[in-house]
């Protein structure tokens, strides 16, 4: 069985007079009603409502000149955007926050620390680890006291671990274990050691330490690292003890459900697809399915909206020029800057709406677009790979679990490799494939005969192509177990030079005339497009199914 790598989620850099979840609030120098009003925003979860306050507060600061008001502002809306997942959002409202926080004054270090913190968080989800390194190491020369110093070198040696440097992880582990710490952040290093120490050698005997931060974080009540023991020990035992790993991945889903942490019920869950029994894997990846997508449908709409308030804010700014003059011509002069405003400001409200609405409809069709992509994967990669196993599993006597399990963990893997876009790995010849694929329908009461289907066949078609073809096969069988009742399959190959013909026929119940397509048939009829191809089908038999599939070769 292979060990999938589980990227663990970043722990998040709590100062001692600054919490990401509270945000960033001192004394204000200048009355500022928004800004107040952001802060009560966030004392009620409203993100988004707060995030528009902050925006205007920020607008305000500036006609008051005050810079560190502006600074302020512009840091908390880039910590909500990193919150709500909009890491890219959040690394570039950062960095404009960057130049209003003065690297000479001492009571700027709070902010920069702050900053620089949320600049490293942001960066690391967007896996560029080694710019998140130096921003994590520049916040450092802001740190005071050794807590916030230790666990923000714990962090740094995390994104170290994710890069594949052991071995420096290792050693500022160690150091870090060898100052006095409290209980909570002892276990959490301890944990971190001891999975780096195995991922660097599988032979390690990691249990020990892995344990005892377990239990030191249960004496502590530390939910939040219980969740990464949990995660930790899973992963460890996944090969040695497949049976003790998944205790302690359904522990993790549980805790996950405490602390209401959507991301780690969704590595709960994978874990959980992978390990558990066949008869409960298809619970868990429906859960996991339905959850991914309201994250994500969440997070995208939060993302829009962030970036809606701040094109307000701009176009607002157009239609605020105020020009003073204190000579004779002062009232003629305004009263041309005002007609010139107005006309501005009409001109701008219709743009603007016009704007809005393109803005709208291109989020909306692109949202939609991504989902129906994302279907059709899901459908063709995930739904039809499991119906395959669950034939499998229904037409032999004596079940394989290791192979059974390989299966679900091959689809586990696909199915992640979808939410990446990461194209699929080809670990066997493709007329092997589809052999394998065609006889894995085959039962005591139904043969497939396959002719035709050589090496040499598919020579000069291209991956993509084949890609196609093998999802369309994959469809056209999966369509006949459930709905032909045939005891008879053909699937013939030929090549004439220029095209590719594949006859399909069996002798089962046909297909209706009139007979409206299924998603998978209609999946199959966009696939064929894609490759400018053709299938055409003959329901003109008297009886079972006769279909031909043609294609250019290159």
């Amino acid at each position: 069985m292979k060990r999938p790598i589980i990227i663990l989620s970043s722990i998040i850099f709590l100062f001692s007079c600054l919490d990401r979840n509270h945000k960033v609030k001192t004394q204000k120098e200048q009355t500022n009603p928004f800004y107040d009003r952001a802060f009560e925003y966030l004392k009620k979860d409203k993100s988004k409502e707060a995030f528009s306050q902050f925006d205007k507060a920020k607008d305000l600061f500036l006609l008051q000149r005050d810079s560190l008001g502006v600074g302020k502002c512009l840091l908390n809306m880039a910590i909500i955007s990193t919150n709500n997942g909009d890491f890219f959002g959040g690394q570039e409202i950062s960095l404009n926050a960057s130049s209003y926080f003065d690297k000479k004054i001492k009571e700027h270090d709070i902010y920069n620390k702050s900053n620089l913190n949320n600049l490293g968080f942001a960066t690391e989800n967007l896996k560029d680890y080694s710019q998140a390194i130096v921003f994590y190491t520049e916040a450092l020369d802001y740190i005071s006291g050794k807590i916030p110093e230790t666990i923000l070198k714990n962090n740094i040696a995390n994104v170290y671990r994710k890069r594949g440097a052991y071995q420096k992880a290792i050693e500022i582990y160690q150091n870090l274990l060898k100052q006095q710490t409290n209980k909570n952040i002892s276990a959490k290093i301890l944990s971190n050691l001891a999975l780096t120490k195995w991922l660097q050698n599988s032979n390690y005997q990691a249990a020990p330490q892995l344990l005892k931060a377990l239990e030191m974080r249960k004496e502590d009540n530390d939910l939040l690292g219980l969740n990464a023991s949990y995660a930790h020990l899973a992963d460890y035992y996944t090969i040695k003890m497949p049976d003790s790993a998944l205790f302690y991945a359904i522990m993790r889903y549980q805790n996950s459900k405490v602390i209401n942490s959507v991301d780690d019920r969704l590595e709960a869950l994978q874990k959980l697809i992978k390990l558990s029994p066949p008869e409960e894997t298809k619970h868990y990846f429906q859960t996991y399915q339905a959850l991914d997508d309201s994250i994500r449908t969440v997070r995208v709409a939060a993302k829009n909206q962030f970036a809606v308030i701040r094109y307000q804010t701009e176009k607002q700014k157009a239609d605020n020029i105020t020009l003073q003059k204190e000579n004779g011509d002062k009232k003629y002069q305004i009263i041309i800057i005002s007609s010139v405003a107005l006309f501005i400001l009409v001109s701008g409200i219709f743009w603007y709406r016009k704007r809005k609405r393109d803005i709208e409809t291109q989020s909306q069709k692109a949202i939609t677009e991504s989902k129906l992509k994302t279907s059709k994967k899901v459908h063709d990669v995930v739904a039809n790979g499991l119906y395959r196993v669950m034939t499998e599993i229904e037409n032999q006597h004596d079940l394989d679990r290791n192979h059974v399990l390989d299966k679900i963990e091959d689809l586990y893997e696909k199915s992640r490799d979808i939410s990446y876009e990461k194209p699929m790995e080809v670990n066997k010849p493709f007329h092997e494939r589809l052999s394998e694929l065609l006889t894995s329908f085959a039962t005591e009461t139904r043969k497939v005969l396959i002719a035709g289907n050589d090496a040499e066949l598919w020579l000069k078609v291209s991956e993509q192509t084949k890609y196609e073809i093998e999802h369309i096969i994959q469809e056209l069988m999966v369509n006949m177990k459930k709905h032909s009742q045939a005891s008879n399959v053909a699937m013939r190959f030929e090549n004439n030079g220029e095209q590719i013909k594949i006859y399909y026929t069996d002798n089962g119940v046909g297909m209706p005339k009139g007979k409206q397509f299924n998603n998978g048939l209609r999946n199959t009829g966009n696939r064929i497009e894609e490759i400018n191809g053709a299938i055409i089908f003959d329901t003109e038999v008297e009886k079972g199914l006769k279909i031909q599939i043609l294609f250019p070769i290159s």
